[in-house]
Order: C-alpha cells, then sequence, then structure tokens
C-alpha cells in the first residue's frame, strides 16, 4: 500500500514539474535574454555574436544582450553557461576551442562539453587560412608542399597556441602530406600574424578574418583555405582539400549556439528554427558573408551529429602526433 501511494507521489511530482515546463516554455521569453561570448569584444566569435544577436532580439521580441567572460582559452565563459539555470534565458555562442578541441588536447575544464551544454544550431563557419610571407617561394599549397618536401626540417609555421585548431590542422597537412614542418606556438593569433608579416616565420596558420587587408595589400600571400571546399570570401584561394589525397582535409572555426543541459526541448527547438530563419535572411547573411563567415543554421540533431565527427576527426589527430595544449 505505502509503495503504491509513494509511486502515485512520485507520478504527481512529475506531472507538477511537466506542467511548469509547459508553462515556462509556452511564455518564453518573457524578459531579456544573455548570450555568452567567452572571448574579449571585438574577436571574430564576437562579432558573429553580435550580429545574430540584435536580429535574434527583433525575431523573439525581447531585448537581447551580448556579454563577454573571457579567459582560459574560452573555458571561464563556457563553464558560466554550464552552470547557468537551464531556464532558456542564457546561452553560449561557443568555438571549437572550448568544446572540443581544447578538451581533447587536454586542457583542464570544469565542465563536461558533452553532457553540461547542448548544441542548439551550428550559426557559421570561417576557414583557417595557411598564410605566408612573401619571401617564401610558392604560390599556392601545392607549390609549398613540393618546397618543403625539397627542404625537410627548412620550414615552419605558427599558430595561436599549443592544442589549438590551427595546430590541428598544420600537424594534419604534415602527416598526410608527408612533411616536416615545424611547428611555433604563439599566445594568440596576433602576435603569430605579426612575425609572418615581418618574416620571423616563414608560415602562419590562422582564422581568416584579419589575414583579409594584408592579403588584399601584398603582405602576406594566402596559400591555401582550409575548408572543404573555396570561401567566397577569397575565391581565387585554393582549398587544401582540392589536393590529391587530401579530399577528406577539413578545418574550420565555426561558432555554434549552446544551451545549459536540461533547458526545455521546445525552447530549444524554437531558437534552432529561429536561428536557420535569422542567418539566411539577405542583411545577415551579406553581414556574415562580409566577416568570412559562411552562414549555416542547422537542427540541434544536425549540429549534434556535426560535432560528433569534429571529435572523431580531433581525438585521431591528437593520438596520431601527440598534441597537447601544455606543449
Amino acid at each position: 500500500m505505502r509503495v503504491n501511494a509513494m509511486g502515485r507521489l512520485v507520478v504527481i511530482f512529475a506531472s507538477c514539474l511537466l506542467i511548469a515546463n509547459t508553462a515556462l516554455s509556452a511564455a518564453w521569453p518573457d524578459k531579456p535574454i544573455k548570450i555568452i561570448v567567452p572571448y574579449p569584444p571585438g574577436g571574430g566569435v564576437d562579432a558573429v555574436a553580435r550580429t545574430y544577436a540584435q536580429r535574434l532580439g527583433e525575431v523573439l521580441n525581447t531585448t537581447v544582450i551580448v556579454e563577454n567572460k573571457a579567459g582560459a582559452s574560452g573555458a571561464i565563459g563556457a563553464d558560466f553557461v554550464a552552470k547557468s539555470a537551464p531556464d532558456g534565458y542564457t546561452f553560449l555562442i561557443a568555438s571549437p576551442a572550448e568544446v572540443v578541441v581544447g578538451p581533447i588536447a587536454g586542457q583542464k575544464v570544469p565542465y563536461d562539453p558533452k553532457t553540461d551544454l547542448i548544441p542548439i544550431s551550428l550559426i557559421g563557419e570561417t576557414p583557417l587560412v595557411i598564410a605566408a610571407n612573401p619571401s617564401v617561394p610558392a604560390k599556392n599549397i601545392s607549390e609549398f608542399i613540393t618546397l618543403a618536401k625539397a627542404n625537410p626540417s627548412k620550414y615552419s609555421y605558427g599558430t595561436p597556441g599549443a592544442g589549438s585548431s590551427m595546430q590541428f590542422a598544420g600537424e594534419s597537412l604534415n602527416a598526410i602530406a608527408g612533411l616536416d614542418v615545424l611547428h611555433i606556438p604563439y599566445k594568440g593569433a596576433a602576435p603569430a600574424l605579426a612575425d609572418a608579416l615581418g618574416g620571423q616565420i616563414p608560415i602562419a596558420i590562422i582564422g581568416m578574418p584579419p589575414t583579409i587587408a594584408h592579403a588584399k595589400n601584398g603582405k602576406i600571400k594566402i596559400l591555401a583555405v582550409t575548408s572543404e571546399k573555396r570561401s567566397s570570401a577569397m575565391p581565387d584561394v585554393m582549398a587544401v582539400a582540392e589536393l590529391p589525397g587530401m579530399k577528406t582535409y577539413r578545418f574550420t572555426n565555426w561558432m555554434g549556439l549552446f544551451a545549459p543541459s536540461k533547458t526545455p526541448s521546445d525552447i530549444l527547438s524554437k531558437l534552432a528554427i529561429a536561428t536557420a530563419k535569422i542567418v539566411r535572411e539577405p542583411l545577415v547573411r551579406d553581414k556574415l558573408l562580409a566577416q568570412g563567415v559562411e552562414p549555416i543554421g542547422n537542427s540541434p540533431k544536425e549540429f549534434s551529429d556535426f560535432l560528433r565527427q569534429e571529435y572523431i576527426t580531433y581525438s585521431k589527430i591528437a593520438v596520431e602526433r601527440n598534441i597537447k595544449a601544455s606543449d
């Protein structure tokens, strides 16, 4: 008898929770939404977040605030969202670093990116670029591979840091093309680009946006992009994947929307639908493309499938090339 009574109480309690969550979701949003960017203002992720947030507020008829919580390669902002109330009012716009690449490379983070954060939609992605100082005698990645093979250990490439997606891109190129190009980690993209511009290093693998102006004025050569196809921002630059045997080569900086675990599924669905609508609007799309970002806006399942493949790709390279964030 007691067991039956307890069972009824459990059912009643669960029903009350369901009703409460349904009511919460039906009223959503009825107060400002906060989007956390885990990097300082002015960077690529921040620019995408502000473009997206402005239009999201108009679509949802509410205020959307972008708040920067930088530090620990994105982990501070990601942890803040992971530990926030799952009520549909705090979200994260993340890059690969804090949810895929950093943890795989051994970065210690106070959250589990696979269970504490729920993927909502992939807003967009931008390729990395393999950029060379003008003194490097190669016009494209094919010529550089030939040059590097003929001069083992002569060349090096700089990246924003050990364990970055840029190092993964460089070491994958080394492995597939049979090269011995030395990795030089910097503390950020800016110093790596500065040394490539100044000739202190021959090659830098970094995000596309900060290189566009330098490429246009001839201060740096873009040998290739690392996406699976050419970028609309640099249509004359070949993709590494165009080379024979390199079809699966693909590394991008992407910007994805995440929620704290246990956020109601219908809120996630509404937000994913709104995101897909927003990034396809001509005005927003043009703004993203101007930043070198290809708009995507997919479903939570599609984004989850994308992340699963990212884990597989990066985990394999981390083991094969012994990539560690602490190097």
